[in-house]
């Protein structure tokens, strides 16, 4: 059962994060932080393959780093069949599948 538990805390899921950052020195600090666990699919949105505990790390630098009365950040995961049914239009390519990611 333990085995189990560890097995699923480092499969590796896919979030996307979205924010709203009025504060441009704040909006390029995230910008910079997030550069270290994912890719920038738009301007502020980010799609990131994380095990929980690095995205559980990357929940805690992004609250350190932003103003909780003032910015907006929306952490979402998605399952692995969620992930799979990503659509996209115009510009957009497809999903790309995000390398492993070292945090140190």
């Amino acid at each position: 059962m333990e085995e189990q538990e560890t097995r699923r805390r480092e499969e590796r899921r896919r979030y996307v994060v979205a924010y709203d950052i009025p504060d441009d020195r704040r909006r390029n600090q995230v910008a910079r932080f997030l550069n270290g666990y994912g890719e920038r699919v738009q301007y502020s949105v980010w799609e990131c393959m994380l095990t929980a505990s690095q995205a559980e790390k990357m929940r805690q630098g992004l609250a350190r780093r932003i103003k909780a009365e003032e910015d907006r950040v929306r952490i979402y995961r998605l399952c692995p069949v969620c992930a799979g049914e990503v659509q996209t239009l115009g510009q957009a390519g497809p999903p790309v599948e995000v390398p492993e990611v070292y945090v140190v």
